[in-house]
C-alpha cells in the first residue's frame, strides 16, 4: 500500500498520539478550567507574597506596622541593624528549613523542576505556607533577592495542591503546577507574555496544547487579578521615543550582550563556588542561611541600595537616574552578596537580583557607549543577563519590554539576550538553574527538536517476510528451529493470522501443534503508523516484537517489527547531524568522486538479503 496516502487522516491519528490520549480535547479544556481558579489564587498569593515583603521590612527596618513596600536602604540606620538583621532572618529560615520543609530551601525554581521531573509534579501542602512565609523573612531581613521564585514555588504548589485532590494524570498535573507558577509571575511583575515564555523554556519541558492552553489561560486570569489589585501600569516604566534605534545602536547592544554573558557566568560560578564553600564547612546545612546573612550584612554596611528587592534601584537604573556610585555599588557589591548568600541555601529568588545587576552593567556601560534613550543600555545589559543566567533569551528579551513598555526598543534587546546567551553557552556547562538540578543527579535537557521516530513509518523499517508458523505444524518439529526472544506469528491454511507465539510458550505445549500455544498478540502495528507510535505500543504492552497487521483486514500479516529497528531512525538523525558533504560545486569544478551516503530505507534486495540471512540464521 501506499504509505504517503492518506495523509489528512494519518495526521490526525498522530496529533491524537502524540498527545498521549485521544480524548485529549475534553481534557485539555477540563484543565483549562481547572486553571482559572488556580490562576486566580497564585495571583493572590503573589499579593499576599508582596505584601507580606513590605510588612517585614517595614518592621525590622523601620519599626512600623505598614504593608508598603519600600527598600531597606531608602535611610539611613544603624549599623548594628544593617549586620544583625539578615543574620536573625537565615536563622529563623534555617530553622524552618530543619523542622518544617527542606524544599524551602533556594530560589524556588530548580525546587519547582524536581517535583515535575522525579516528584510526578506533587508538591507537600505545607510547602504552599512556608515558601512565601520564608522568602517574605529573608527579603525583608535585607536578603538581597526577589519575590519571583518564591511566588514560583507557591504559584505551583497551589496548582499541585488541586490537581492532587482530583483523580489526574501527572501530566496534567504538570500542566496546573506550571500554570500556578507562571501565574504568579504574571502577577508579580504585570509580564504575561514573559511568564508563558518563562513556563516554556524552564518548566514544561514540552510544547503541546494539553499543557500550553491551562498555562496560558492561568497567567491571563491572573494578569487581570493583579490590574484589579496592583494596576496595569508597567512596573518600571520609561520613556521611549517613538522611533526605533538605528543599525549602528543594534550592532552595538553586542557590548553589553557579550559583557552580560560573562558576568553570568561570574556570577553562576560564584553562587556554586560558595555552594561548595558552605558544603565544607562542619556545621550543619540549617546554620548556612545565618551565615550567609554576615555576608549580608557586611555588604549591607558598604551599600545599603543592594539589600531587599531592589525595586526601586532598578526604576532608577532602567530610566537613567542611576548615580555613578550606586551602578558601581550595585555591580559589585549586589553581585557578590546574592551569589554568596544564595550559595547558603536561604530562601530568594534570583529574577529581581539579575535584573538589578544587569542593568547596573548596562548603565555603567552606558557612559562609554554612543548616547541612546535615557535607559537603553540598562535594559540590554538587564535582558543580557537574564539570557546568561537563566538561558532564556527569549524570556529575557519579553520580560524587559513589559516591564518598561519599551517595545521600540525590541532589536537591541534581541541582540543583547541572544548573544548574551550564546556566549553562556559557548563557555559554560549548564546554567544556574540546571547546575543544581544536575548536583542532585538528575538529568535535564533543554533542548526541543523534531522526534526523529515521527518521520519513519513501520512499513519502511519491518520485516517484510518474518518466520511464521503453521497453526497445525506439530511443535515437536518446529521448536529445534526456533530462538529465544523471538515472536513468531501463527498462520492458519488460509494465511491468516490467527496469534502469536514464541519458543516458551512452545515448550510449554510439546506433544500439539503450534496452535495450542498462539495467543493474541499484546501489541498490533499498523503499517502506516510511525515509529513514535510503535514504540508508544511496545511500551505500553511491555513487549519487544508485534506483529504488523492490515489496518482494513487485522488478520493480513504483513510483517513483523522489533523494538532494535526503532534505531533506524536515531541511526537517520545522528547521520543528518554528523555527516558533512558538499552538494553543490562551481561549473569549472568537477565533483570529487564521493562515497555514496547510506541509505535509510529498505529495499527489496536488502530486505530479500535480510530474510535470506534471517533464515539460514534460524535453520543454523
Amino acid at each position: 500500500m501506499n504509505i504517503r496516502q492518506n495523509s489528512a487522516q494519518r495526521a490526525t491519528r498522530e496529533h491524537a498520539a502524540h498527545l498521549g490520549d485521544f480524548n485529549v480535547k475534553p481534557r485539555m479544556l477540563a484543565i483549562a478550567g481547572l486553571a482559572i481558579p488556580v490562576g486566580a489564587a497564585a495571583a493572590l498569593a503573589a499579593y499576599g507574597l508582596l505584601k507580606l515583603i513590605g510588612l517585614i521590612t517595614n518592621l525590622v527596618f523601620y519599626q512600623r506596622i505598614s504593608t508598603e513596600m519600600i527598600a531597606p536602604g531608602a535611610q539611613h540606620h544603624p549599623w548594628w541593624l544593617i549586620l544583625t538583621a539578615p543574620v536573625i532572618g537565615g536563622l529563623i529560615i534555617g530553622l524552618m528549613a530543619r523542622y518544617g520543609s527542606e524544599k524551602i530551601r533556594g530560589h524556588g525554581m530548580p525546587e519547582a523542576i524536581e517535583a515535575i521531573l522525579t516528584g510526578g509534579s506533587r508538591v507537600a501542602p505545607r510547602v504552599a505556607v512556608l515558601k512565601p512565609v520564608s522568602s517574605a523573612i529573608s527579603i525583608g531581613s535585607g536578603g538581597p533577592f526577589g519575590a519571583e521564585g518564591p511566588i514560583i514555588m507557591t504559584g505551583g504548589a497551589i496548582g499541585s495542591i488541586l490537581a492532587q485532590l482530583l483523580k489526574l494524570t501527572a501530566d496534567e498535573r504538570k500542566a496546573l503546577l506550571v500554570a500556578g507558577a507562571a501565574g504568579g509571575m504574571a502577577a508579580t511583575f504585570n509580564a504575561p507574555l514573559a511568564s508563558i515564555l518563562l513556563a516554556v523554556e524552564l518548566l514544561l519541558f514540552e510544547w503541546r496544547p494539553r499543557s500550553f492552553i491551562p498555562v496560558a489561560t492561568a497567567v491571563v486570569v491572573a494578569t487581570m487579578c493583579r490590574w484589579l489589585l496592583l494596576g496595569n501600569s508597567p512596573v518600571f516604566a520609561v520613556h521611549a521615543p517613538a522611533v526605533t534605534p538605528g543599525a549602528f545602536t543594534d550592532v552595538m547592544a553586542l557590548i553589553p550582550g557579550i559583557t552580560g554573558g560573562l558576568l553570568a557566568i561570574a556570577a553562576t560560578a560564584l553562587v556554586y563556588l560558595a555552594e561548595d564553600g558552605f558544603g565544607r564547612l562542619p556545621v550543619h546545612w540549617m546554620w548556612w542561611p545565618a551565615i550567609g546573612g554576615v555576608i549580608i550584612g557586611i555588604g549591607g554596611l558598604i551599600e545599603p541600595r543592594a539589600l531587599g528587592v531592589g525595586y526601586d534601584v532598578i526604576d532608577q537604573l532602567l530610566t537613567g537616574r542611576g548615580t555613578v556610585s550606586l551602578i558601581i555599588g550595585i555591580l559589585v557589591v549586589k553581585t557578590l552578596i546574592w551569589s554568596i548568600s544564595l550559595g547558603s541555601g536561604t530562601s530568594g529568588g534570583v529574577l529581581a537580583p539579575v535584573f538589578m545587576i544587569g542593568a547596573a552593567l548596562g548603565a555603567a556601560e552606558g557612559g562609554l557607549l554612543p548616547h541612546a534613550t535615557a535607559g537603553l543600555w540598562a535594559m540590554c545589559g538587564l535582558a543580557a543577563v537574564v539570557g546568561g543566567v537563566m538561558r532564556s533569551p527569549l524570556t529575557g528579551i519579553i520580560f524587559t519590554c513589559e516591564l518598561t513598555h519599551a517595545w521600540n526598543d525590541l532589536m537591541p534587546l534581541v541582540v543583547a539576550s541572544v548573544s548574551a546567551y550564546a556566549v553562556s553557552v559557548l563557555l559554560l556547562k549548564r546554567s544556574v538553574l540546571t547546575e543544581k538540578i544536575a548536583r542532585r543527579r538528575l538529568h535535564l535537557t533543554r533542548e526541543y527538536t523534531t522526534d526523529p521516530l515521527e518521520t519513519f513509518f513501520a512499513a519502511e523499517v519491518m520485516h517484510t517476510d518474518p518466520v511464521v508458523l503453521a497453526a497445525d505444524d506439530p511443535i515437536e518439529e518446529v521448536l529445534p528451529r526456533t530462538r529465544f526472544a523471538t515472536l513468531y506469528p501463527v498462520l492458519d491454511t488460509d494465511e491468516q493470522l490467527v496469534g502469536v507465539t514464541t519458543r516458551n510458550r512452545l515448550a510449554l505445549h510439546a506433544g500439539g501443534d503450534v496452535a495450542a500455544s498462539a495467543v493474541d498478540a499484546r501489541a498490533v502495528v499498523h503499517p502506516d503508523d510511525t515509529l513514535r507510535e510503535v514504540a508508544n505500543k511496545l511500551a505500553a504492552a511491555n513487549v519487544t516484537y508485534a506483529p504488523v497487521v492490515d489496518r482494513g483486514t487485522p488478520t493480513r500479516l504483513l510483517g513483523v517489527i522489533a523494538f532494535e529497528q526503532l534505531l533506524h531512525a536515531r541511526r537517520r538523525d545522528l547521520h543528518e547531524e554528523h555527516h558533512r558533504e558538499r552538494v553543490l560545486t562551481l561549473l569549472d569544478q568537477r565533483p570529487a568522486a564521493r562515497r555514496r551516503p547510506p541509505r535509510f530505507r529498505h529495499t527489496e534486495n536488502e530486505r530479500a538479503t535480510e530474510s535470506s540471512a534471517d533464515s539460514t540464521s534460524t535453520n543454523t
